[in-house]
């Protein structure tokens, strides 16, 4: 006899009707699951804005639930790292764009390389925007464009890193290299006033990225709040208003990211709309919003889409 469960016991021939049960509701649930996916009908392409000659959709997908930086835990990173396989990124980007998403925010690597083409070869157009930084010889310019993407954007986080080091002409000289690559050029960064920097300088970039999250903000800075340091990233309520009162200001479409406080306002459905809400509301009409979707317990692909038509059609 096997250990009670529950209160009842479990003989050989009970546990293996159950499991075999299990196995078999799991197994029919997949399949339904399949052919769901490919009878998916195609929605409406979401609210778009001009990006140059392009139009992109104003929500745009995401990609640091695919990398596996979940900024928040190493268990939930290396979940987020296991669902998404190439092949499951790739029908993401497909699902991403029934649902009416036209482009997707990546980092250039062998797996989503790997994506892009099998989603392109499933007939999938999805538009590129790369976040790039030149940190290496290994991974030049030229080779980005072999996936053809719309923009070619400077990482946040070494622009910050940069600009705090005296080093933000580097950055200027590669939003140069981007247009001599032939692509549009955009600098992301996380610190507001790095982005009124570069338009009160005038640089010639055709886009930004803007956190709604000052995450890189240095230790010293939030000692200035007071004598206490959060753990890991400083998340603080009022970034939001900072950071989007200059994305009204400058006169490049901004593209606005982490707007859910990578998943911290995700508790409710309730607050979720809200966040989206939020940055509709205070960003341009020509600004958009990307946002990670790790669609594994729900389809947020598709209840983010509701939300981008609700509250974006400017």
């Amino acid at each position: 006899m096997y250990p009670e469960c529950g209160g009842r016991q479990f003989d050989r021939r009970s546990f293996l009707a159950a499991t075999g049960g299990a196995m078999a509701a799991l197994a029919a649930a997949r399949l339904g699951g399949q052919a769901a996916e490919a009878q998916e009908a195609a929605k409406p392409l979401l609210p778009t804005v001009a990006l140059g000659p392009h139009k992109i959709t104003r929500l745009i997908a995401g990609y640091n639930p695919i990398g596996g930086f979940s900024h928040s835990t190493l268990q939930m990173s290396n979940h987020m790292r296991e669902y998404f396989t190439a092949e499951q990124t790739a029908k993401f980007l497909q699902h991403c764009e029934r649902q009416g998403i036209n482009t997707w925010q990546y980092d250039h690597t062998d797996k989503t390389v790997e994506a892009i083409r099998i989603a392109r070869e499933a007939g999938c157009g999805i538009q590129l925007i790369c976040l790039h930084a030149e940190r290496g010889p290994d991974l030049p310019l030229s080779k980005v464009m072999e996936n053809k993407p719309l923009a070619i954007v400077h990482h946040g986080g070494v622009t910050d890193g940069m600009f705090r080091g005296g080093k933000a002409e580097q950055v200027h000289d590669f939003v140069k290299k981007v247009h001599d690559a032939g692509a549009l050029a955009g600098v992301s960064a996380h610190c507001p006033d790095n982005i009124k920097r570069i338009a009160d300088e005038g640089w010639e970039n055709d886009l930004f990225m803007a956190c709604f999250y000052y995450v890189s903000r240095p230790r010293e800075d939030i000692l200035k709040f007071g004598p206490k340091v959060p753990v890991g990233e400083p998340f603080f309520e009022s970034d939001p208003d900072d950071m989007t009162a200059v994305m009204r200001q400058v006169k490049q479409p901004c593209l606005g990211f982490k707007i859910l406080a990578a998943g911290r306002v995700c508790w409710q459905a309730s607050s979720v709309e809200n966040a989206f809400k939020y940055a509709f509301a205070n960003i341009k009409p020509s600004d958009a919003v990307i946002v990670g979707m790790y669609p594994r317990f729900s389809d947020e692909v598709a209840e983010n889409a509701d939300y981008a038509r609700k509250y974006g059609a400017a």
